[in-house]
């Protein structure tokens, strides 16, 4: 049967000061009074039943969690005592459904994405689904044709079609996040399409690769699927790597029987990264995004956030390309081509005092 895995970890640092650690990015309120993980389970409940659906997240955000989602199940609520990034996460998600259903085949989505028309994206996640239970060799990802030479997102060389209808393609390159030049050249090449992050495996399929590729993380990832009460002692010490590091690019070089496959997104796709992101996503008049007690006289294509509720008034005037979020207790001034730094500012201010954190 078909199920459906959403990783809800990370700090979401780019999106500071909004998103800290009582409040990550993926849980906050962020699209019409709807948070991105809230979003990401509509996404899923679209292709699989909700008891089909396993959040994998961290533990400080467990009430905050089931508040947001009363569907979900509290058996497929795992619980993370630290990030470890996204292989990890995979790995205890992927074994916990196998146990339970040895032909399972899930897809993994992430909690940081905006896809629209949601259609389209269940379009092409069950075409996914579909080439990776037919396939036992095949890990299935979900291909987006780039807009720009982005260097934050992995890269797919696309091959042929494995299919008559040539909805499912062979990926002859994986090739994690580039350099500026390589990632132009790709774009300029032609036949290259950024990585979503989506993947679609039979469960038996993953866990061979594991054992096969990170074997100490697969012999503890069985301990634990066995005595998920030894989680705080067994998490800790498993490898910190990505699931596109650790699994993917070793698939990519050919020394196993598995493969990679493609399907194309038929969708406009957002990662919610950072601020530039959220704002290509909600702009608004004059090119701004305007949220909260806000007045601007002459600004053009900029972010400003207000979320105070003590009647506090931020006024703007004659700026472009900026990002202003008033949250309270900080004050965030950043021009929106500086945006990758706030990840940076937001460690300073954590060494101010942890309430900035």
């Amino acid at each position: 049967m078909d199920y459906a895995v959403i990783l809800a970890g990370g700090s979401g640092t780019r999106l500071w000061p909004l998103s800290r650690r009582g409040m990550p990015k993926q849980l906050l309120p962020l699209i019409e009074g709807r948070s991105l993980l809230q979003l990401a389970f509509d996404r899923a409940a679209t292709l699989v039943d909700t008891s089909h659906i396993v959040v994998c997240a961290g533990q400080d955000y467990a009430d905050v969690i089931t508040g947001q989602l009363p569907q979900l199940l509290a058996e497929n609520l795992l619980l993370e005592p630290m990030g470890r990034d996204s292989l990890p996460g995979v790995a205890w998600s992927v074994a916990t459904l196998a146990r339970r259903d040895p032909h399972a085949v899930v897809a993994v989505l992430t909690a940081d994405h905006i896809m629209t028309p949601q259609a389209g994206f269940t379009t092409s996640l069950r075409e996914a689904l579909s080439a990776a239970a037919e396939d036992p060799d095949a890990f299935v990802t979900c291909g987006v044709v780039p807009t720009s030479a982005h260097t934050g997102y992995g890269y797919l060389h696309v091959g042929e079609p494995v299919n008559q209808a040539a909805t499912v393609f062979r990926v002859a390159t994986f090739a994690e996040k580039p350099s500026q030049d390589r990632a132009q050249g790709y774009v300029d090449e032609g036949g290259w399409w950024w990585n979503s992050g989506m993947f679609c495996f039979r469960a038996d399929t993953f866990m061979d690769q594991l054992a096969c590729f990170q074997p100490e993380m697969a012999a503890s990832i069985d301990v634990l699927v066995s005595r998920p009460d030894l989680v705080n002692e067994i998490y800790p010490q498993l490898t910190k790597v990505s699931m596109d590091y650790g699994l993917m690019e070793h698939i990519s070089a050919g020394t196993s029987s598995a493969r990679i496959l493609t399907v194309p997104l038929q969708a406009q796709w957002s990662d919610i990264g950072g601020y530039p992101a959220l704002a290509d996503f909600l702009r608004g008049e004059g090119g701004n995004t305007v949220e909260g007690l806000v007045i601007t006289e002459e600004c053009a294509d900029s972010l400003i956030l207000n979320r105070t509720t003590d009647g506090r008034l931020v006024a703007v005037c004659g700026l472009k390309d900026v990002i202003i979020v008033e949250d309270g207790d900080i004050t965030l001034v950043c021009s929106m081509d500086q945006a990758e730094k706030i990840k940076q500012v937001a460690q300073l201010a954590r060494e101010r005092g942890k309430q900035y954190a």
